[in-house]
Parts: C-alpha cells; structure tokens; sequence
C-alpha cells in the first residue's frame, strides 16, 4: 500500500465512522481555549475540565488574568501537571494579551508563539479549533499515531516535519477533523505503551512491525 493509499483508506474510515471532531477540552472564548490548551500540556484533558470552571469564573478574560499574580492562578491549578510554571505563564500571556493585543487573541501563529508559554502546537490548537484554519496541531499523539500507521516517512523526526508532512497530505476540508481522528485515536486505541491493536480498524496494514515504525 503506497503512502497516498494508506492516507486515502484512513480519511475516508474517520469521515465514515467518526464524523467530525473537536477538543475534548471545556471552554466558551478563545481565550479560554488558550488558557485551557496550555494548561493540558502533559495533563489529561479531563483534569483541566476540573479546574477550569472556577478558574474561569474568578478570571474569565485576559484583562482579569492580567491583574492576577502567579500565586493566585496557582491555588485553581495547582492538581495539574507542573502548576507553578503555568501559574506563571497565564499570567504573563494575559499581560502581554492586554499591552500587545489589546486583551484579543491574536489568530496567526506567528503572533500567538510571541505569548508566553505558548508553542507551535497551542497554536496550531488555537488556529483550527476557534478560527477554522486547515492546520495540524502535532503532540505527542499524533506523533505516534501519524508515525504507527506509516502516514510519514521515518524521517520526520521533529513535530514540524511531521505537522508539515500531514499538512501536505490532507485536504483542507478534512484538516480540523484529522487533527482530532488521529489525536483521539491515539488517546483511547494506539496507546504509547499498550496498544489496543485488537480495537484498530487499521491493524490489518498497521506497519508497525516494520524497522523504524517507532512503535
């Protein structure tokens, strides 16, 4: 199966049985999804879902945020994964929202990666998911994922190639869904430790057994 096909049978599997997708995250404004999105890193989506409605309801914009000090953000993360450091990025991102954006979240990732704490990928998050962009947005699932199932080649060894890679490969229309077929798929079936190959549609051509399939 040449890697064009491969993609062909994928798409076409999640368009049929997936529909479309979105975040599992919680959330009503961008900068709530921004706020949201750089607290899950390496922190289940489920955990931020806890903490963030009364975070929200204490500071539900950049220009509240802005006032807060890290100590105060700390005390509504502080059961997520490596809470001082967000604590602190929150804050600092909604100053620079407030003096640089005029309190908006900016829409290009060029603008949103100048926000502290905010990389590639939160961006990427922030692009499809709120503003619609066709763009893939590569953590550590759909790295896996795009990697097991022989979407990029064993080259793509950074997040960029690969985002660049699946960018290439899929259309538009089908972007945003992708990003979120193929994260999900790689939260609840192609684990990272245990693989729940059994419960793959796509186990019968899987190349994981392969060299270089990173399984």
């Amino acid at each position: 199966m040449t890697r064009k096909e491969r993609y062909e049978h994928i798409l076409d599997w999640f368009r049929k049985n997936e529909g479309h997708k979105t975040t599992e995250l919680n959330f009503s404004t961008p900068f709530q999804l921004l706020c949201a999105t750089l607290l899950s890193a390496q922190c289940t989506d489920k955990r931020i879902n806890e903490v963030t409605p009364e975070l929200f309801r204490h500071y539900p914009d950049s220009a509240s945020m802005a006032k807060a000090e890290p100590e105060d953000i700390f005390e509504f993360v502080r059961s997520v994964s490596y809470p001082n450091a967000k604590s602190r990025h929150l804050v600092e991102m909604a100053r620079k929202l407030v003096a640089d954006f005029g309190g908006e979240v900016p829409s290009t990732t060029e603008e949103l990666v100048t926000l502290p704490g905010v990389g590639r990928k939160t961006a990427n998050v922030l692009q499809g998911v709120w503003f619609g962009k066709p763009v893939i947005a590569v953590d550590t699932h759909v790295y896996r994922v795009a990697h097991r199932l022989g979407l990029v080649p064993p080259t793509a060894n950074t997040p960029l190639k690969v985002e660049t890679c699946l960018e290439k490969n899929i259309p538009d229309a089908d972007m945003a869904d992708a990003h979120h077929w193929l994260l999900l798929h790689g939260r609840y079936i192609c684990k990272s430790a245990r693989p729940m190959c059994e419960k793959c549609p796509f186990d019968d051509f899987c190349p994981k057994l392969l060299k270089d399939s990173k399984l």
